[in-house]
């Protein structure tokens, strides 16, 4: 079984920074990818970013250019920074840690969830 812990979350003001962390415990052997997925009131859950343990990394449209992730693997912890936040980045942020069967990733665990507000 597989724990996450997130922090970081909080308000910030438009144009702002922020920086989430997301810790893993557990069995980890059987984690490949990390990554962060978003909910806003009315809208469906949207893919932020995710990096493999290979350090591959991918990110929505909506976040690339602003957004980065990246891991500590000593730590098992995987790190969004946020920079350039605007009122649509505002959500809950949730971790997810993803291991696979064949070509395909299944998600294993997922964190509780740290609520973002980009507001002036």
């Amino acid at each position: 079984q597989v724990e996450l812990v997130e922090s970081g979350g909080g308000l910030v003001q438009p144009g702002g920074s922020l920086r989430l962390s997301c810790t893993a415990s557990g069995s980890i052997d059987k984690i490949v990818r990390m990554g962060w997925q978003r909910q806003a009131p009315e809208r469906q859950r949207e893919v932020v970013a995710h990096i493999t343990t290979d350090n591959i990394s991918n990110y929505g449209d909506s976040v690339k250019g602003r957004f980065t992730i990246s891991r500590d693997n000593a730590k098992n912890t995987v790190y969004l920074q946020m920079n350039s936040l605007n009122p649509e980045d505002s959500a809950v942020y949730f971790c997810h840690a993803d291991s696979t069967s064949g070509n395909y990733y299944y998600t294993i665990a997922w964190g509780q969830g740290t609520q973002v507000t980009v507001s002036s």
